[in-house]
């Protein structure tokens, strides 16, 4: 496995994997849900994004591609080819059935790529670009002309999806509408360097990014949530007075402000994969070395909390669970860690006046402690109305969760599909099942068919028991055909039948020994 991703509600993790597959853990179960793979693609995936409900998937992948995958049903909604190779690729945030995608190349601007037609929009990402009239619009594989190199740009979406914030190589964070292509803000990070990260907490109110200076910075977001593009317009409308670069400095400051800086002032470490807490309180980020895998976990104030360390492989990628304290990592080997908290039993904390003991205790109770009425309180009558009717079907929403434009249900868990069982081979238990019934029913008509005035044979008793003489023997008798006919003449006339016919088909039975036999079987002398 290359890369992870959470469900918006933490019952299901993604997986991106090297051989160009996609994997679904049931994180309660920890078991596979469901596999995508596509034929077309082998190469290894570099990210993996989950629309808002659950039911999209979006993939990126080493050959340049983007899949689009229905999770339900496990089937390929669309493939897009970009020119370049996909490092990230988030769906748009706002809708449950989102047809935009934000993808971030390898070596071009980020683009906002139609999956429904396949058409992409690269996002400017300097402010030298403003001069330019709206958006570059390119073909649907080809990036733009006129710049020869990118390094890699970070890009994510707002909250709800209505801006697009972008990192530089230049140390600056672009506001950018991507519907109109232009840059509403831009905040210059401190030192300038290349930021490699830029990611949002899940409540929208901090921003995250981690610059080539190795260090990590929170900034709160100021704009309100559901009406940034409105606000920006107003802030820009109200400073027309300024020059291009100084007005989208001042929009900015209004924008972002620098709230917390994270790093190892020690080792000086560069960081892999940072994020947030899913309740944005915590912030987590793994030592990029080689040979380590070391995750960091501040506080929001700016606290070390926790360095938890793992086995000898370096960290490629991190998530934390949206609503509990776990924390997962991807290692170099392509092995999956889950981090959580060691819980130790503390009975106090459900009674305040419990009282551990080391050792037993003889206690002598009141004589009316465990009475179902005490006499020395009286019982209080319920308050509850017991007609009124009690909904246990409707589940009620977290307001974590609940927001207002959900017109889908989301999907928490994938129906289990059951694995058949390699066959086995029955020959042997058939042959001997067989061997068995027939034994049985060899000896059990003998016994069944006894007339009125014959004894029968103990059918709890063993054929090998002992004579008188003391030697252990074994006999087994099996029916002629002739005492066969026999008994069955006498069963259907028993009163005809004279002393010859009993004589001839008469059951001995040895008191002695419990064997009984036919008188046929024995010879004259």
């Amino acid at each position: 496995m290359k890369c992870i991703a959470f469900n918006r509600r933490g019952t299901l993790l993604a997986a991106g994997c090297n051989n160009g597959s996609c994997v679904i853990w049931d994180f309660e179960t920890r078991g596979i849900a469901k596999e995508l793979r596509d034929n077309e693609c082998s190469s290894p995936i570099t990210s993996v994004c989950w629309s808002k409900c659950g039911h999209r998937i979006l993939v990126s992948a080493a050959d340049k591609s983007l899949l689009l995958w229905d999770v339900m049903s496990g089937k390929r909604i669309t493939r897009i080819v970009l020119q370049q190779t996909p490092l990230q690729a988030r769906l748009h945030p706002g809708s449950s059935k989102p047809s935009l995608c934000l993808a971030c190349p390898l070596s071009c601007p980020p683009m906002i790529v139609d999956l429904n037609t396949g058409n992409t929009t690269s996002l400017k990402v300097s402010i030298l670009e403003i001069s330019n009239n709206g958006p570059t619009p390119t073909s649907r594989n080809k990036c733009a002309d006129g710049i020869t190199s990118f390094s890699p740009t970070a890009a994510c979406f707002s909250k709800y999806g209505n801006l697009v914030y972008v990192g530089n190589s230049k140390g600056e964070i672009l506001v950018i509408n991507y519907v109109d292509g232009e840059v509403r803000a831009m905040v210059p990070i401190p030192g300038g360097s290349v930021v490699k990260n830029i990611v949002f907490s899940r409540n929208g109110q901090y921003l995250l990014t981690n610059s080539n200076d190795r260090i990590i910075r929170i900034y709160e977001n100021l704009l309100p949530l559901k009406e940034e593009v409105r606000t920006l317009d107003e802030l820009n409308g109200n400073l027309n007075d300024l020059n291009d670069v100084e007005k989208l400095k001042a929009v900015g400051s209004k924008c972002l402000t620098l709230f917390r800086e994270f790093q190892d002032s020690i080792t000086k470490v560069h960081w892999k994969a940072p994020c947030f807490s899913g309740d944005g309180e915590w912030v987590v980020g793994g030592s990029a070395n080689k040979g380590e895998h070391k995750i960091y976990v501040w506080d929001r104030v700016g606290h070390l909390v926790k360095i938890l360390e793992g086995p000898k492989e370096a960290l490629i990628d991190l998530a934390w669970h949206p609503v509990r304290p776990i924390v997962v990592s991807v290692s170099l080997n392509g092995i999956v860690y889950i981090w959580a908290k060691d819980y130790t039993e503390n009975w106090s904390a459900f009674a305040p006046d419990f009282k551990e003991l080391e050792e037993n205790e003889e206690y002598v109770e009141r004589e009316d402690e465990f009475d179902l009425i005490p006499e020395t309180e009286k019982v209080k009558g319920s308050d509850v109305n017991e007609d009124d009717e009690i909904d246990i079907v409707t589940v009620e929403k977290d307001p974590a969760f609940s927001d207002s434009d959900m017109s889908e249900e989301e999907l928490c868990f994938l129906p289990a599909t059951p694995s058949c069982d390699a066959p086995e081979q029955p020959d042997k238990f058939v042959n001997s099942s067989s061997k068995l019934v027939d034994s049985n029913n060899s000896g059990s008509p003998l016994s069944e068919e006894a007339g009125p005035n014959e004894n029968t044979m103990n059918h709890n008793s063993s054929p090998v028991e002992d004579d008188a003489g003391g030697t252990r023997i074994k006999r087994k008798w099996k029916p002629s055909e002739k005492v066969l006919e026999l008994q069955a003449e006498k069963m259907k006339k028993p009163t005809k039948s004279g002393k010859s016919s009993k004589s001839k088909s008469k059951y001995l039975v040895d008191e002695d020994d419990g064997i009984g036999f036919y008188g046929d079987d024995l010879s004259d002398g």
